[in-house]
């Protein structure tokens, strides 16, 4: 069987899947440590043990290698939250396993966190960037807005605009997660159930 037969959906062969993920993984390790600027192609081949040829034979360019390593990890990021607010059934539990959730999993993967910063949060070309403190990146206030509105319809919260109350919960936990970034011997467990009980006094019915 050829290589192009056995490729999977993408197009793409075990082995080309495997590389691309390789050249990923050296280009988060690169842009977590040195920064977006100083993570050129020749570093990264050089840390994957391989050819800048090669290198652009899977991405064709930087900008499109770095794009996918965004998407990659914002991607498991995603889908770690997703899956565990969907084991929760109730609205006011949803949401306490949300801000859980996004503070546990930047405490586990700082690289990632690192990389977001990067490529979100600051002016260096080439991405999608966001100003710094703005949760308003890849539709993360919206898919919070949307369980705040369900807590809502359920009658579980008190009236408010989603948007708006998504934006402070956002804000607030990206703030506790730059100022950890500076100051790594801040308590994230601790600093999480503070969001909690904040999210919860700033949403739940008063009557």
């Amino acid at each position: 069987m050829t290589a192009r037969r056995s490729a999977g959906p993408d197009g793409l062969t075990f082995t080309e899947r495997a590389r691309r993920q390789q050249i990923i993984e050296c280009t988060i390790d690169l842009i977590s440590t040195r920064g977006y600027p100083s993570t050129s192609l020749s570093a990264i081949a050089e840390e994957a043990g391989i050819s800048k040829a090669a290198v652009l034979y899977h991405f064709s360019s930087k900008d499109n290698l770095t794009q996918a390593t965004l998407t990659s990890v914002l991607d498991q990021f995603t889908a770690y939250v997703e899956g565990q607010v969907a084991q929760e059934g109730d609205p006011c539990a949803a949401l306490v396993a949300y801000v859980r959730a996004m503070i546990s999993y930047q405490k586990a993967n700082r690289r990632h966190v690192r990389v977001i910063t990067e490529m979100l949060l600051d002016d260096k070309g080439g991405t999608q960037l966001k100003t710094p403190g703005s949760h308003d990146t890849y539709g993360r206030w919206q898919a919070l807005a949307g369980l705040l509105a369900k807590g809502q319809e359920a009658g579980r919260l008190r009236e408010f605009d989603p948007q708006t109350v998504a934006l402070a919960i956002g804000g607030a936990i990206d703030n506790v997660i730059a100022h950890w970034l500076v100051h790594p011997e801040l308590d994230l467990d601790a600093a999480a159930d503070e969001l909690v009980d904040f999210t919860l006094h700033a949403i739940e019915r008063r009557d």
